[in-house]
Order: C-alpha cells, then sequence, then structure tokens
C-alpha cells in the first residue's frame, strides 16, 4: 500500500521517508516494476528534502 502523502506544506522526517523507502524495497523483492520506480524517484525527492539536499535527477 503506499504512503499516505502529507497535508500540504507538512514535510515528514527523513527517517519516516527512509521507512517507506526501505518497505518499497522489501515488498518489490528488490525489483521495482514501473509503478514501484515511480514511487521510488518521489520518495528520494522527498527524503532530500527532509534531509536539506537536493535531489540530482537520472542523466
Amino acid at each position: 500500500m503506499p504512503p499516505t502523502p502529507c497535508p500540504s506544506g507538512s514535510v515528514r522526517s527523513a527517517a519516516e521517508v527512509n521507512e517507506d523507502i526501505r518497505d518499497l524495497w522489501q515488498r518489490s523483492g528488490g525489483y521495482l516494476s514501473p509503478e514501484d520506480e515511480e514511487e521510488y524517484q518521489r520518495l528520494l525527492v522527498e527524503w532530500a528534502a527532509a534531509t536539506g539536499g537536493g535531489a540530482r535527477s537520472a542523466a
């Protein structure tokens, strides 16, 4: 089940986002479907925002 987005303007902690990333990888068995890849990319951006870093897009 995909994580519930936070209300607009609310930022989850990096630990919370990291937990969702770990759950996604565990659910997928290490192989992301296109839908899982989309969720993973969104989570990475959210995680980067939570850590104060910038997210880099794949070249």
